[in-house]
């Protein structure tokens, strides 16, 4: 079975890319989480969170306000989403995607739940645990229907990295959030055997949603309730062991408290701390995620294989490309997910300026999220200069990627490069730039490279963030 990177060539593997490179023939078990594309703190993250929270409020304000008309011309332009391979998109006769019939249900299921009514809910991946009908496939149905515009986009700008050819075709509208309405587009997007494809970000895809109403109502909902039952000296539920303790079981509460999602609704109404609680602990949960649902379990493998291409790759001019393209994946294999959605040569300042490769500042914790936090230092795209030389790289380098700071963009970058005759020389130079406030380079040359990748190599991912620490400080001067 083909996927994206083999049939276009990419010679890159799955934890080299930002998106999920898909089979295209097939379906790809993974799911669109609005909640995960919630917690990111990236620019394209945030912007396509506002497009699913302006859709989603629309519906829920046109159901209240009794205006059903609208409510359905809004529900009526959901389609199933093919173009991206993920979810049951071949298996339609599960009822797991969005056609006429479906969205007919939507809007039924939406109408009449109390949570709707009362707007008590105020996010779509929250329709998962109060509204029937509504589950994890089709939140991320819905989720890729609202944000194509934006998948479009962010695929194009993928496609330039890793130079594919796109074509124009005519897409299923897109939702826009100036109109807040639908409207028709062309959009270049890549083919396979005439049908376009949709990238996805893999830093938004996962096995299974995080709004899990099972595991709500197992781990949050019961044991809040069994609280309650144990506070209470009538409780007929509490049992006495044999060693004098309390005990109140889940199977005794769950009879007397089904799991229905009408229920939920009622008791999360009545209790918002606990579900508050359970928001809390899946924020918590995302913040400390290091890895994605997609890249599967060979990094120590991938680690390696980068490290030998990188030894093997010499410099010089004729080798500028190789390089290049082999840091486009080293950086996203390390960095990720803390920097996402690298583009290539960005233009800055009417096309005078070019960035060899820029990353959108995705980071919760760490050494990326700290930075701007705590120190200051506005961080939102992180450049990479990606220099090939055979000599050692000057002042001039220097200054070209300083010069192309900003607060807007930000004044973090790292310059790329092979080796130095004196590192100690220009880390002195990388002092300088930031004394004068001229913005804070990491100098990235292969043997730093190489420790980056080997501690992946021998599975202490967790320690990156230290070195990377390191390395900052060790220009950071005041």
């Amino acid at each position: 079975m083909p996927n994206f990177s083999g049939e276009f060539h990419l010679a890159k593997t799955q934890p080299e890319l930002d998106f999920v490179d898909v089979s295209l023939n097939k379906d790809n078990r993974l799911f669109v989480d609005p909640f995960a594309l919630s917690q990111k703190a990236d620019r394209w993250s945030q912007d396509a969170h506002h497009t699913v929270i302006g859709f989603f409020q629309s519906i829920i304000d046109s159901i209240r306000q009794r205006n059903e008309n609208r409510a359905k011309e809004l529900l009526g332009h959901l389609r199933e989403p093919n173009e991206t391979r993920l979810g049951y998109s071949r298996r339609r006769s599960q009822g797991a995607g969005i056609g006429d019939m479906q969205a007919e249900d939507l809007f039924n299921a939406l109408r009449e739940s109390s949570a709707v009514k009362t707007g008590f809910i105020n996010s779509l991946e929250e329709s998962e645990l109060m509204i029937e009908g509504i589950s994890h496939d089709k939140i991320s149905d819905l989720t890729t229907n609202i944000i194509r515009g934006e998948l479009a986009a962010y695929t194009l700008e993928q496609c330039k990295l890793h130079n594919v050819a796109t074509h124009e075709v005519a897409m299923p509208a897109c939702f826009n959030t100036h109109l807040m309405d639908w409207e028709e587009r062309y959009l270049p997007l890549p083919m396979y055997r005439n049908r376009p494809i949709l990238l996805v970000p893999k830093s938004i895809v996962r096995r299974s949603s995080a709004y899990k109403h099972p595991q709500y109502y197992q781990h949050f909902v019961l044991n809040y309730l069994q609280r309650e039952e144990l506070a209470n000296p009538l409780s007929r539920l509490v049992r006495t062991l044999r060693n004098g303790r309390k005990k109140v079981y889940k199977k005794n509460l769950a009879e007397r408290h089904p799991r229905t999602k009408a229920f939920l609704y009622e008791f999360s109404q009545r209790h918002p701390e606990v579900l508050h609680e359970y928001r809390e602990f899946l924020a918590e949960a995302e913040r400390q995620g290091t890895s994605s649902d997609v890249d599967g379990p060979n990094e120590a493998v991938v680690a390696q294989a980068l490290i030998n291409s990188l030894r093997v790759i010499p410099p010089g001019d004729r080798s500028a490309s190789d390089y290049h393209n082999l840091m486009i994946g080293v950086s996203e294999f390390i960095f990720f997910p803390n920097l996402l959605h690298p583009r290539k040569e960005r233009e800055i300042h009417q096309g005078r300026k070019r960035i060899d490769i820029y990353f959108e500042n995705g980071a919760t914790s760490g050494i990326f999220e700290r930075i701007p936090r705590l120190r200051g230092l506005p961080c939102a795209y992180v450049p990479f200069e990606c220099k090939n030389y055979t000599t050692e790289v000057e002042n001039p380098e220097l200054d070209q990627l300083a010069g192309r700071f900003s607060v807007n963009r930000g004044k973090l970058g790292f310059l790329c490069c092979r080796t130095f005759q004196n590192r100690v020389r220009f880390i002195e130079r990388c002092r300088d730039t930031f004394s004068d406030d001229r913005g804070l380079i990491i100098p990235l040359d292969d043997e730093t490279t190489i420790r980056l990748l080997a501690l992946i190599h021998q599975r202490q991912r967790q320690a990156l963030d230290a070195l990377l620490s390191e390395l900052v400080a060790e220009v950071w001067v005041g």
